[in-house]
Order: C-alpha cells, then sequence, then structure tokens
C-alpha cells in the first residue's frame, strides 16, 4: 500500500459517506443511463483503489506523495464549499457559485484526476495506466451528462456561462 492508493481510497470513501448526508434535491435525473455511469464512476475507482497492480515507480515517493497531498487539498477545498450539496446521481440542488466553484465547475473530478496521477506514477503498469485513463475518461463523461441534466435550470444555465472551465481553470 503506497500512500498515493490510500489517499485516493479514502477520498472516495469521504465523498460516499457525504453523499449519504447531501441535502434532499429539488429534482432527480429518471434516466437510468446517468445512474449506471454515477454507480460505475463511484465504486470503479474504489475498487480500483483497492485492487489495482502493484506496478512500478516512475517517480520519487516524495513527489507522488506530494501529489497525492495536492489531490487531498484540492478535495477538501471543493468539499468545504459544496457542504451538503452533493449527489451520487444528476440532482438539481443549490448552486454552488463562491470558492472553489467560482473558478472550476467540478473540483472533486479535478481532485480525483490528480489522485488518479499520482496512483499511476507511483504503481505504474500498463494495465493500471488503462485503467486510470478509462476512469478519467468516464468521470469527464459523468460531468458533461450532469451538466446536460443541471443546465434546465436557468440558475444552473446561468453558472454555466460564468464559470467557463470544467476541471482545470485555463485548460478544459
Amino acid at each position: 500500500m503506497n500512500f498515493p492508493r490510500a489517499v485516493l481510497g479514502l477520498q472516495l470513501l469521504v465523498i460516499i459517506v457525504l453523499m449519504v448526508l447531501r441535502t434532499a434535491p429539488v429534482r432527480v435525473t429518471p434516466n437510468p443511463w446517468y445512474w449506471l455511469l454515477a454507480l460505475v464512476t463511484t465504486y470503479a475507482t474504489l475498487g480500483f483503489a483497492a485492487f489495482a497492480g502493484q506496478g512500478v515507480s516512475l517517480i520519487s515517493p516524495i513527489v507522488g506523495n506530494g501529489f497525492a497531498i495536492v489531490s487531498v487539498m484540492i478535495l477538501m477545498y471543493a468539499l468545504l464549499n459544496l457542504g451538503r450539496n452533493i449527489g451520487f446521481i444528476p440532482a438539481q440542488r443549490k448552486v454552488v457559485t463562491k470558492g472553489a466553484y467560482g473558478f472550476v465547475r467540478h473540483l472533486i473530478y479535478t481532485g480525483t484526476f490528480f489522485s488518479l496521477f499520482a496512483f499511476v506514477l507511483r504503481s505504474y503498469s500498463l494495465l493500471n495506466l488503462t485503467m486510470a485513463v478509462v476512469l478519467i475518461a468516464l468521470l469527464m463523461i459523468r460531468g458533461v451528462v450532469e451538466e446536460r441534466f443541471l443546465r434546465e435550470d436557468p440558475g444552473y444555465a446561468a453558472y454555466l456561462q460564468e464559470v467557463r472551465w470544467r476541471w482545470f481553470p485555463g485548460i478544459t
């Protein structure tokens, strides 16, 4: 067990627990494909953290642990700003536009991307890299799907116009 692997698993467990404590939504998507995507991206990432192969380290433990710490900082900042407005599936809740969410729209995914990156650099194998890339792609699709559902809310539609970046300021 290396530090980035532990961080990735713990981050996802925190998110899952917070989803149980979330505020009640105003409306929830009835689309079963959105539900399946949410299930797969959440639990496949947790499974990846638990069962991915050891691989070889491409970087020093200090650098890999540094990336993992950055991912925790991003996630904590995102969760503190989001509060109980977190959800498992696309659901309309209060639109959070302050703090972290004034810069990017899916900061929790950004933290997960950093975590996956740190993990692959510390436990590189072609299989681990492939699984991480697939998970990142699925999380990106999930972000787009969430926005497709949420933009029906005028408040969220306005938010999409205000905050242009999905995952990284100035990039995407």
